[in-house]
């Protein structure tokens, strides 16, 4: 399950989520940012930075670290990374927050004695999913990160119950986003299963949805090059790039005139032609 990209599309649409998981959010949440951020020499890529807003400067910088998969030097890791970016950026922060999300406390690393000033210090908050409470309970948005953890029965059963819930809590186009996330939740907890199964399982029809719209956009580009790949051989860099740049209706419409190829000079000037 691609769980690093379910809760980076979370953060995305609702970058206060970080901030329900607290007991001391900062009074401006509702005005931070969420992004992922590159800290150089040497380069370690940040996924999950919230940034306060750039009038409240210098503000608090929070860094998230969502660990599903147990890893022996994440704290070595974490603070490395999150220290040395609030270094290089200390002029614009006065202080910093670390959150580790974990399913549970067995995915915890082992030894932690080195951290143990760090682990107790109120700058750094370790949150377990499964000891939130009843999923009915939480907060939509919280529901949606206690749904990955659950086991495949209990998950279809509470992910109905939230499908309804959010159509008469919270009013659109925010609906519209928790019903996306939660079907893609349901689609890669669930990849064995076909499209039919999965909208039986939640009572909805996964076109209506933007990860059906975006799996299909995938296997129409994936389908696309590989026919390409055969009618005019393998495609430079720069080309491929144009092709994955093309919009569903546009991958259609290449699938249809591809036929009529012959050569690479044929897929350009088509290129050309749409791009004009």
């Amino acid at each position: 399950m691609r769980r690093d990209s379910i809760f980076y599309k979370l953060f995305q649409q609702s970058p206060t989520l970080l901030f329900e998981l607290l007991t001391n959010p900062p009074a401006n949440a509702e005005e931070y940012r969420f992004n992922s951020v590159a800290v150089k020499e040497p380069k370690f890529e940040i996924d999950g930075v919230f940034l306060p807003p750039e009038n409240d400067s210098p503000g608090v910088v929070y860094f998230c670290e969502v660990q599903f998969q147990k890893d022996e030097r994440l704290y070595e890791r974490v603070f490395a990374e999150s220290y040395l970016y609030f270094y290089r950026n200390r002029e614009r922060f006065s202080d910093l927050r670390i959150v580790i999300i974990y399913p549970s406390r067995s995915k915890e690393q082992s030894d932690i004695r080195p951290y143990l000033s760090q682990l107790n210090s109120p700058q750094v908050n370790r949150i377990y999913l499964d000891e939130l409470g009843d999923i009915r309970s939480l907060p939509v948005w919280v529901a949606l990160m206690v749904l990955t953890i659950l086991e495949d029965e209990q998950a279809t059963e509470e992910a109905r119950y939230l499908l309804t819930r959010s159509k008469q809590e919270i009013p659109e186009p925010a609906n519209r986003a928790i019903i996306d996330l939660l079907t893609t939740i349901m689609v890669y907890k669930f990849e064995g299963k076909s499209q039919r199964e999965v909208e039986e399982m939640l009572g909805i029809t996964l076109k209506e949805t933007r990860v059906y719209r975006e799996i299909r956009e995938e296997g129409e580009k994936s389908l696309v090059l590989r026919q390409l790949s055969r009618r005019v051989g393998e495609l430079p860099q720069e080309v491929r790039q144009r092709v994955e740049s093309l919009s569903l209706e546009q991958l259609e419409n290449l699938g249809e005139a591809l036929l009529d190829f012959t050569s690479m000079a044929d897929l350009e000037t088509w290129l050309e032609a749409l791009e004009s």
